[in-house]
């Protein structure tokens, strides 16, 4: 499948060499048509091309938004997400981390599905460290697990699919709605890591039996 992965910092960047190494074609893009970014991966001998957003978004038959939430805002405006599987990896956290800028009642991943007309938004990969990427999706042979939620089943099972191609172990999350429990957990892991001092070699996992 064509990926698109808007936002070249250290989130869009560990996707994108996560992804590369798999089947899966991979374009970023950023505010700049994501060249630079794009020639950093290609220097470490990854394929993936860059695209100005329009273009990478039109391509793509999943798009990946790897910005702050408060950046998304506008991306409507310049290209058409309609009928797209749109990733929503953020968590809305406030400038001080002092908590969620939305919660309880909305989450992210629902304002983005509202402001996106058309796309088949779904909650996944927000409740993992960047640094995450560049160690391994695994630890002591064990898989992080990403917990994936959205209404549009079938895009659902794709992302599922597409995070196992890449080293996860996917859970299905059930709808959009439970990105407003994925949020919080995802903010309680960045305590965790940051204010807790467990660092950033850490990830919420699952247990069953």
């Amino acid at each position: 499948m064509k990926i698109a992965i808007i936002g070249t910092g250290n989130i869009g960047s560990g996707l994108a060499r996560t992804f590369a190494t798999t089947a899966h074609d991979v374009i970023v893009s950023d505010r700049e048509g994501g060249a630079a970014a794009a020639a950093r991966l290609v220097e470490d001998g990854l394929d993936v091309r860059p695209a100005a957003i329009p273009a990478a978004v039109s391509e793509a038959e999943i798009v990946i938004l790897a910005l702050p939430y408060g950046a998304i805002a506008g991306l409507a405006d310049q290209a058409d997400f309609n009928r797209k599987i749109v990733i929503d990896v953020t968590n809305p956290i406030s400038a001080d981390f002092s908590g969620l800028v939305v919660s309880g009642t909305s989450s992210a991943a629902e304002e983005i599905a509202a402001a996106l007309s058309g796309a088949r938004v779904v909650k996944a990969f927000n409740t993992v460290f960047a640094d995450l990427y560049a160690q391994g999706l695994s630890f002591n042979g064990v898989p992080v697990q990403t917990f994936v939620a959205s209404d549009d089943e079938a895009a659902r099972e794709t992302v599922i699919a597409v995070a196992g191609d890449a080293g996860f172990d996917a859970r299905n999350a059930g709808g959009l709605a439970n990105a407003r429990y994925l949020e919080p957990l995802g903010f309680m892991n960045i305590q965790f890591g940051y204010m807790l001092g467990q660092g950033t070699q850490i990830a919420p996992f699952w247990l069953a039996r």
